[in-house]
């Protein structure tokens, strides 16, 4: 059995001495609650992240998802107005909010999965589309002002604590812990990893590889719609500008993580560790009060650099471990 390779661990290196720079430089950084902080920030996009490592691993990409997040966001705003009004109870608008963002997703899914060979679009430009699309509805539902709607326990969601952990970071664990579990102890797992490395061999083995592209993209779709509802929970308003970029945020993330673009090869625990990186760098700079549009740069620079480690280092070459 051979031993791990240091080299195998660098972007968890990496990570923990940016903590430690942090650490030493950002006033309040170590304080539990600012920790509890971004694990909450980091936790709304990571959910959907873990998702969108298998549908890159399969050899896909969704852009959708920041718009999806939005517009369930607004669908659940609309809900709340809509049945406060017929005396219902808002705890049946939620899982309405996520099957109506888990419907549009699967139109996404079944575009890309089954009209992609039909007509040659390319799945970036299908979920480019899309993107614009669900923005479009969003907007046109709310007619682009905020719908401020919710009663007060709903901010509970995405603004409360269990055992003084933010709720958000619990659906994190959750997610990540299902995620782990299925890309490396099922057989749809294995077939995700098969279909991205050469889609025509697995489908001569027997896998389906339309249908495990499918409910890859369809189960993305549904995680961006329950981070919606907990946007929206936090904020306390369904607004139609939440989630704008956050689709290559999250791809950033999965990439920083070790996923190769080309598919077949990637790991959730990595892109644990690239939202973790995205959330920290992030917080450490805005507690050092550095000018937003400096953020920007240096948070492309480390994005680049992490990105150019990973591939000289074989990360993105690497399959799960």
């Amino acid at each position: 059995m051979k031993r791990p390779r240091l080299e195998q661990y660098l972007m968890e290196l990496i990570l923990l001495a940016l903590c430690v720079v942090f650490a030493l430089t950002a006033p309040g950084f170590m304080r539990t609650r600012n920790l509890l902080n971004v694990m909450r920030n980091v936790a709304l996009q990571g959910m959907i992240a873990f998702s969108m490592t298998a549908v890159i691993i399969s050899g896909e990409i969704d852009l959708s998802v920041g718009s999806a997040v939005a517009f369930a966001g607004v669908i659940m705003a609309w809900l709340t107005q809509w049945f406060t009004s017929f005396g219902l109870p808002l705890a049946v608008g939620i899982p309405i909010a996520v099957i109506l963002t888990l419907v549009a997703s699967s139109v996404v899914g079944w575009t890309i999965a089954y009209m992609r060979n039909a007509f040659s679009v390319p799945t970036f430009i299908t979920s480019l589309a899309y993107l614009t699309m669900l923005s479009g509805f969003a907007n046109l539902i709310t007619g682009g002002f905020p719908i401020t709607s919710f009663p007060r326990w709903f901010n509970t969601l995405g603004g409360g604590s269990f055992l003084s952990v933010p709720v958000p970071a619990l659906f994190l664990i959750v997610v990540f812990a299902a995620f782990e579990f299925i890309m490396n102890h099922t057989s749809f797992g294995r077939s995700i990893y098969a279909v991205g490395g050469n889609a025509e061999a697995a489908r001569l083995n027997g896998i389906n590889v339309k249908r495990v592209k499918y409910v890859l993209l369809s189960l993305t779709g549904c995680l961006a719609g329950v981070t919606g509802i907990l946007v929206a929970s936090q904020i306390m308003a369904g607004t139609p500008t939440v989630g704008r970029g956050w689709e290559l945020q999250i791809i950033s993330a999965v990439i920083i993580g070790g996923a190769s673009l080309a598919g077949g090869a990637g790991r959730i625990r990595g892109t644990l560790i690239g939202i973790f990186f995205l959330g920290v760098i992030i917080n450490g700079m805005t507690l050092l009060n550095i000018s937003q549009y400096w953020q920007l740069v240096v948070r492309g620079a480390l994005i680049l650099i992490a990105i150019l480690i990973n591939n000289l280092r074989g990360l993105t070459g690497a399959t799960r471990t």
